[in-house]
């Protein structure tokens, strides 16, 4: 069994120990491991199942925690730190040596982000080490936004899960590489483009299927997926009885189970525990209205994408 625990230094000597520890963030819950113990990173793919060509994100608690990990940053990663840290963005970062090829998927950059949680922030100071972490759920599964989904798909595979409360976002964090010229968005999240370039007006998305995009994680392989089949609808009309569905508008039908969210920030909290409890009652059709593709809303239909087509 795994312990929980809702202290943070009791999962902090885990961590310190050479263990594996689910923990909240305001984005979802993540799975961490010191990043500078091999041992340790490669539980955590043994635990999600993960392929090893998919990189994971160092967390830090501090700014200096940073130059632990990265080098050569450029002028405008600078102003992205200062405007976003803590926050819920990832910069991809020149690496330096000391940071295991596992931990990048052979890469020499690496995702860095300092968690805005304070429970979250609380347990990687008391690690004393920057903590990597992909999200705590088996790969492929829908992200888990409470401790509860957790222990769904890890129970008995880690070593401890840091007990909080549901996650704030409910998205993965904006990943953005700083390694060219100018930053380039290879990831959505809720730091938007429109956030970024108020910043540094130079910032981009890549482009769909570029190279670069192995860089981040949840890019190059089938993610956020429940076991049901997602359908991406326009209209809330076009359902069958026996399905369930998530949407702004309230559809004419009834269905076996429907949440109506009232805006896309709330859509994204509820995205992925709704695609669970959708599992969980054994639904094998699930609709999901289309949002606007503004703001989260770009990061929500990313992800609803990616569960409905790969």
């Amino acid at each position: 069994m795994t312990l929980v625990t809702t202290n943070p230094e009791e999962a902090s000597a885990i961590i310190r120990s050479g263990g594996i520890v689910a923990f909240p963030t305001e984005t979802v819950y993540g799975l961490g491991a010191d990043v500078f113990n091999e041992e340790a990173v490669a539980k955590i793919f043994e635990a999600k199942e993960r392929p090893q060509d998919n990189p994971l994100i160092a967390h830090v608690a501090d700014l200096g925690q940073i130059e632990m990990l990265a080098k050569d940053i450029p002028a405008f990663a600078v102003m992205l730190i200062e405007r976003f840290f803590p926050g819920p963005l990832t910069l991809v970062l020149n690496k330096r040596s000391e940071v295991p090829m596992l931990v990048t998927a052979g890469l020499d950059s690496v995702g860095v982000r300092m968690p805005r949680h304070e429970l979250a922030s609380e347990f990687i100071r008391a690690c004393g080490t920057p903590v990597v972490a992909p999200s705590a759920n088996l790969s492929g599964r829908p992200s888990p936004t409470t401790w509860q989904a957790v222990v769904e798909d890890l129970n008995g595979r880690i070593d401890c899960i840091l007990q909080g409360e549901a996650t704030e976002i409910g998205l993965e964090s904006t990943v953005v590489d700083c390694t060219g010229e100018q930053p380039v968005i290879l990831r959505q999240g809720s730091v938007s483009l429109e956030d970024l370039r108020a910043v540094v007006s130079e910032t981009v998305k890549t482009a769909e299927g570029s190279e670069d995009e192995r860089k981040s994680p949840g890019l190059r392989h089938k993610h956020y997926s429940p076991r049901a089949s997602v359908r991406v609808v326009e209209m809330v009309d076009d359902m069958l009885a026996d399905g369930a569905y998530i949407g702004i508008d309230a559809p004419d039908v009834q269905l076996v189970f429907t949440k109506v969210v009232s805006d896309a920030e709330a859509y994204a909290h509820e995205l992925f525990e709704f695609f669970r409890e959708c599992d969980r009652r054994g639904i094998t059709t699930i609709y999901c209205q289309t949002v606007a593709e503004e703001g989260i809303g770009a990061a929500l239909m990313d992800r609803i994408r990616r569960a409905a087509y790969g």
